[in-house]
């Protein structure tokens, strides 16, 4: 079985239309295994909510996507308070937010690479000696996976 830990901006785009929306979507299909940090839950809602603030996505479209979201098949394995020591090491090594390296965090743990949009925290895993195949950027998610 494939597993990925899915941050944020990727679960994004399961309810918004915008690049790399259908490779974001290809990670839903069965026989994967998908997880996240509880984290991923506040980030999703807080992104939708500036879109829906912009009038880029209704308030009912954004009711309705935080309920979708809470039922989503995405299991979330560990509490966030065992991972941010272990995130608080990689922020500082990458020179990196430490929202972003609690994903990473949980990716060295389950053993899954993170999937992102966010290219800014992929190139810098990507650069990491050791980290390097931790990460993906959602562009690279193939349709048959």
């Amino acid at each position: 079985m494939t597993g990925y830990v899915i941050d944020a901006s990727v679960a994004v785009k399961w309810f918004v239309a915008e690049e790399h929306s259908d490779r974001a979507t290809a990670l839903l299909r069965d026989g994967i295994t998908r997880v996240s940090p509880e984290l991923v839950f506040a980030e999703v809602g807080n992104a939708l909510w500036a879109m829906c603030r912009r009038g880029n996505f209704s308030a009912e479209d954004y009711a309705e996507a935080m309920s979708v979201l809470k039922a989503m098949p995405l299991g979330v394995p560990v509490a966030m308070s065992s991972l941010i020591g272990a995130a608080a090491r990689l922020a500082l090594d990458l020179d990196h937010p430490v929202y972003d390296c609690i994903y990473l965090a949980l990716a060295l743990q389950e053993g899954y690479p993170v999937v992102t949009a966010d290219r800014h925290f992929h190139d810098a895993v990507k650069r990491h000696p050791y980290l390097a195949d931790r990460i993906m950027h959602v562009g690279d998610v193939t349709s048959g996976l």
